[in-house]
């Protein structure tokens, strides 16, 4: 059974904000596996997509304590809805001469792109749900993986629905 919650939180764009909903999740025992902050479509506000590990009744108490922070617009735990969540990652990776096409090939059946060059390594860029990510990484693992950055799951609800409305209580679904 996937434990793995995915939940989406409109907070005002105020410093503070984020340590005080990451102490939330300490304060319960759980670890944030993945979270992406950035601005919204509404100005003055910040859009967070984390995704952590519990039981849903758990998961639940704990969004339920954010939604009584004076900083917290609106939350919602989206994971039984169809989404879309696409991560992005960029990869330095050694390429000495003769290790250069084959990493080309990979990136390639990737869909991936190559966003620098340097005479012994090249950044790959990679935007996909976390497996496809994981599957690249596997496979250019073998040349030497220099650094790596990824931003954590970004998700939003398919075709007409809306993550968090901020006029209703419940976010709205749509059939």
């Amino acid at each position: 059974m996937n434990n793995k919650h995915t939940i989406i939180a409109f907070v005002e764009d105020k410093p503070g904000v984020l340590n005080r909903i990451a102490s939330k999740w300490r304060q319960r025992g759980f670890n944030i596996e993945s979270l992406a902050v950035g601005i919204s479509e509404t100005p003055g506000l910040s859009r967070m997509t984390f995704v952590v590990d519990g039981a849903t009744t758990d998961v639940d108490q704990v969004v339920k304590q954010l939604k009584k922070l004076i900083n917290v617009i609106k939350i919602v735990d989206i994971t039984d809805e169809d989404m879309v969540s696409r991560e992005l990652a960029l990869i330095k990776v050694s390429a000495n001469p003769p290790a250069r096409s084959q990493i080309i090939e990979i990136v390639d059946i990737f869909r991936a792109g190559i966003v620098d060059v340097s005479k012994d390594s090249l950044i790959v860029e990679i935007t996909g749900d976390e497996e496809k990510v994981n599957a690249i990484v596997e496979l250019l693992q073998p040349f030497g993986i220099k650094e790596m950055v990824r931003t954590g799951k970004v998700s939003m609800l398919r075709g007409g629905q809306v993550s968090a409305s901020l006029d209703e209580e419940e976010p709205v679904i749509t059939d």
